[in-house]
């Protein structure tokens, strides 16, 4: 870990591959210093050790972000840094069965209360804490930025539209996780608007990745470019919004 430092600091879950990689190699191609969280650390050294070929100054923390201890481990770590500047909340799990956006699919009536459980522990109990964990280090930096990696899947407005393109694609526990993400965005915003914190969910598209699958319409680059603008927002830009490449979403 490096000394205490006055350039920008950015955490990101997930950071081992898929949007999370990416969105940390954009990141630190501004000269931002990326810290990728991982589970497997043999992993995150391997996208380390890719990140600094291309330039970018790059480190990883191995722990358990869903456990108390696991997540202050990462705060303790982080602190070496003096502040954290960026936090980005990617990491994610969707456990139903997956569809094409064309596809009429719903099956809210089976889904198994363990699977609830499951989603909602990794997709809102998690950055729900992991926020409130490391928000005494983000009060430290001059601008701080919370990004969480919400989805358009998360809109009530657009699954009660039956003109939307998601009205007939409706995975009930992941996108339940979303919708409650972006409240605690909402929520969370709201407390912190007389502070220079920007906190915003972002709607990263359908994007080719494990999770996306291969008929996605947005390539990986594409997909990182929400959360890496709203890492980035100037001093005048939203707080407490649901966007996609900068355009806002309807809740």
């Amino acid at each position: 870990m490096s000394n205490p430092s006055t350039a920008k600091i950015a955490f990101i879950t997930g950071g081992a591959r898929g949007l999370g990689f990416e969105t940390a190699r954009q990141l630190g191609k501004l000269g931002i210093k990326v810290v990728l969280g991982v589970r497997d650390g043999a992993k995150g050294e391997e996208a380390v050790k890719a990140l600094r070929a291309e330039g970018v100054e790059a480190e990883s923390l191995a722990g358990d972000i869903t456990t108390p201890d696991g997540r202050e481990a990462i705060r303790d770590r982080l602190a070496a840094f003096g502040k954290l500047d960026i936090l980005v909340n990617n990491a994610g799990i969707h456990l139903e069965p997956e569809s094409e956006p064309s596809v009429t699919h719903n099956n809210t009536s089976e889904v198994k209360p363990a699977a609830l459980r499951d989603t909602f522990d990794v997709n809102f109990f998690t950055p729900v804490a992991l926020t409130q964990t490391l928000l005494p280090l983000l009060r430290k930096a001059p601008a701080a930025r919370v990004v969480n990696l919400s989805s358009v899947l998360g809109s009530l407005a657009l699954h009660s539209d039956p003109d939307s393109r998601i009205y007939g694609r409706k995975a009930f526990a992941y996108d339940a996780s979303k919708t409650a993400l972006n409240a605690f965005t909402v929520h969370l915003a709201q407390e912190l608007r007389d502070t220079p914190i920007k906190i915003n969910s972002a709607h990263p598209g359908w994007v080719r990745t494990d999770m996306g699958g291969e008929a996605a319409d947005l390539d990986i680059t594409e997909g990182a470019k929400t959360s890496v603008q709203l890492a980035t927002l100037p001093a005048d830009g939203p707080s407490g919004r649901f966007v996609h490449l900068g355009q806002d979403l309807p809740w």
